[in-house]
């Protein structure tokens, strides 16, 4: 039996950050998206959760389907919820992170990722939604990681 509420209710996703650490640099998985909003624009690769499914899981399957990339244990990052993330309406997004080597490094975009690529992390494109914050934190704290 559906539930009706009056209250708004947010749509849920999650974002996945896979880095690779290559011998030119570490690198971090994007994906060219195929569907509006942002078409064409450089993300992260992520998707919104199914309604039967566990968030991580979601995860696992959206990295998937867009990138073919499995083998990565995932970690849960961080939540990232400001209102005007995203313009289709509200939306809470859970992030995973997780690193991979380089002989598991072969991608190609799939499902609704135009492409797939590794790009330095010194060399990030703008990006869509609020990716590039998103990236911005990660790398502090590998960084940070790296350092003590």
């Amino acid at each position: 039996m559906p539930y009706t509420y009056k209250y708004p209710r947010p749509m849920v996703t999650v974002d996945i950050a896979i880095f690779c650490k290559f011998d030119d640099g570490l690198k971090v998985l994007l994906i060219q998206r195929g569907n509006p909003p942002f078409k064409n624009a450089w993300a992260l690769p992520g998707g919104f959760i199914e309604m039967n499914e566990k968030v991580v899981d979601s995860a696992y399957r959206e990295l998937e389907e867009e990138t073919g990339l499995t083998g990565v244990i995932l970690d849960q990052f961080e939540t990232y919820g400001d209102p005007g993330r995203d313009p289709r309406g509200r939306t809470i997004s859970v992030v995973y992170s997780g690193f991979t080597t380089a002989e598991n490094a072969a991608v190609k975009g799939a499902d609704d990722a135009r492409q797939a690529t590794w790009v330095s992390i010194e060399g990030i494109p703008e990006l869509a939604f609020d990716h590039s914050k998103i990236l911005a934190d990660l790398i502090k704290l590998i960084r940070e990681l790296s350092d003590s």
